[in-house]
């Protein structure tokens, strides 16, 4: 694919902890769209969300999300009474973030990448992958890469390769093509916004 990527790296170093409102945890923001756009009026937004206590999520209207797993032995979710297990690590999860949803810790306190968008029209797709692999960064679209467990390393031509730590993360546009160098588990996040009234 032509062109030249745009590659914003965003370090996991300095990222502020704020608080839930039930004090069960805290969430750490990586990306937004619009930027700094808060809880409420975001197209998309992602986070690292440590849980350190059973209790209810957050209810967001018209919102939907992909949790992964990336801490800890997992939780048992019950969203809109029906029970589901996220006790795997590194395979995303996807549920309505709008219907009433409790958590209860497996064992202890987890770490999710949490990626939150709004329904109507927002496309994403989130994958975890591994390994050396090319990504094509398409005109109508925004990636984001996050390291999860380990080292990775992004290469765009021309120019040198970025190297990400765990939970460093990089925002990308295009037209483009990137090769993702990944030693562990990273995300992969494809995210596009329609146009208001398209």
């Amino acid at each position: 694919m032509p062109g030249t990527a745009d590659i914003r790296i965003l370090r996991a170093e300095g990222r502020p902890a704020v608080p839930w409102k039930n004090g069960g945890g805290v969430t750490r923001e990586i990306a937004a769209r619009p930027e700094d756009a808060g809880t409420a009026g975001f197209d998309w937004r992602i986070s690292l969300a440590e849980v350190a206590a059973d209790g209810p999520f957050s209810e967001f209207p018209g919102i939907d999300r992909t949790l992964t797993l990336a801490e800890g032995a997992g939780m048992d979710l019950a969203v809109g009474g029906e029970h589901r297990l996220l006790d795997e690590r590194f395979a995303p999860r996807d549920f309505p973030g709008d219907v009433p949803t409790g958590c209860r810790l497996l064992d202890g306190p987890v770490v999710n990448f949490n990626v939150m968008y709004r329904r109507a029209g927002t496309r994403v797709r989130t994958a975890v992958v591994r390994g050396e692999l090319a990504l094509d960064v398409r005109p109508e679209e925004t990636l984001l890469v996050c390291a999860l467990d380990g080292p990775a390393a992004l290469a765009a031509e021309p120019g040198p390769a970025t190297a990400l730590g765990p939970y460093d993360a990089a925002l990308l546009t295009g037209p483009a093509t990137v090769l993702l160098c990944a030693q562990r588990h990273t995300a992969v996040v494809r995210l596009a916004v329609e146009a208001a009234g398209g």
